[in-house]
């Protein structure tokens, strides 16, 4: 008679990241902005709207990889996303039913969004970093520039998962500004993830390198079981994809346990069974609160898409931009004008 499994047991989980070059030139945009605000309280625009795209915008997507029926089964699990909000995804379909393609050599971007399949997991950049020049270094397969990755879809042209319909509307989100649902500052993921090892765990490993369980039955925390194979991150790279971090400069929306963006971990990364941020939703379709989101980021004409374009108009007269000729600006400065000009439709 075989034991019962145990669904606590940790198995081999592959974690959503992007490259750490990546992260790394973000953090510094960020530390960057975030001073910018602290000097002027006015300039919250800086942190809680530049992620997201001009409403109303129709953003083009290529592909690196693939072929036109998986470009297409893409598309079509994309249309949940635009159907519930003032946003295009174009993907440049021709009348021979070819879909637009973008090359590492490309020196000038043929999409915002630029997909491929070759790198390792599934990742996206958050919103708008996808045409932001400073995040990535030159030359890294990831990034920011016209001929870096912005989203990666790993395997798909040889095996599609059984949930890859929520796999790419989750990226596609991050492609949107959409952060994880996990990391919600109103949500109990914080409290109820298993961060530190049971007293008295004894690292133990197995075959593949990763940390299991111990002869006495104590399981690894989360910062031990990441630490070891298959993903080998430093207890700062969980903190950037797992902790929640306190922003005064952000309003979160209440936490959404049915979310596409909230993740199903293993029952070990969890304090209580059954987690409150355990997801209860089916992890394909899109949830109410998704689509909310969605139409509160990018919403059709009226008082939200007023409020958006007069507080983008405001923080570009506190930024100067009508004199910005005047004087030399760094690259992050120019980014900025350059986000702020486009919310406000200038």
């Amino acid at each position: 008679m075989s034991a019962p499994a145990d669904d606590r047991a940790p198995k081999a989980l592959v974690l959503e990241a992007l490259p750490d070059a990546v992260i790394a030139s973000m953090e510094v945009r960020d530390a960057w902005r975030n001073r910018i605000v602290e000097s002027d309280e006015g300039l919250e625009f800086l942190v809680t709207d530049l992620a997201s795209w001009r409403p109303g915008s129709t953003l083009r997507v290529a592909f690196l990889g693939g072929d036109s029926a998986l470009h297409a089964k893409i598309a079509d699990a994309t249309r949940q996303i635009t159907d519930a909000c003032n946003i295009a995804l174009d993907f440049g379909r021709d009348a021979a039913g070819e879909f637009r393609r973008w090359h590492p050599g490309d020196t000038a971007y043929s999409a915002e969004i630029r997909v491929s399949f070759d790198q390792g997991g599934f990742f996206s950049l958050v919103g708008t970093d996808s045409t932001d020049s400073t995040i990535g270094r030159p030359g890294d397969p990831v990034g920011g520039r016209p001929g870096q990755r912005s989203l990666n879809l790993e395997g798909f042209p040889t095996v599609l998962p059984p949930d890859w319909q929520g796999t790419v509307r989750h990226e596609f989100l991050h492609a949107l500004a959409f952060s994880h649902e996990h990391q919600n500052m109103r949500g109990p993921c914080e409290d109820d993830f298993r961060w530190e090892d049971d007293p008295g765990y004894l690292p133990t490993q197995d075959a593949s390198g990763m940390f299991v369980r111990d002869e006495s039955g104590r399981y690894p925390g989360i910062y031990t079981y990441l630490a070891g194979e298959p993903n080998r991150w430093p207890r700062a790279k969980v903190d950037h994809n797992l902790r929640t971090v306190e922003d005064p400069n952000f309003v979160p929306g209440p936490f959404d346990p049915e979310s596409v963006m909230l993740y199903q971990f293993d029952g070990f990364f969890y304090k209580s069974s059954p987690s409150r941020c355990a997801p209860t939703g089916n992890g394909i379709d899109l949830s109410d609160g998704d689509k909310r989101g969605l139409r509160l980021l990018y919403p059709g004409q009226g008082p939200g898409l007023d409020d958006i374009t007069g507080r983008a108009k405001d923080t570009f007269e506190r930024l100067g931009g009508a004199d910005e000729s005047a004087f030399e600006l760094s690259p992050f400065e120019e980014r900025v004008l350059e986000l702020v000009r486009a919310k406000a439709g200038f």
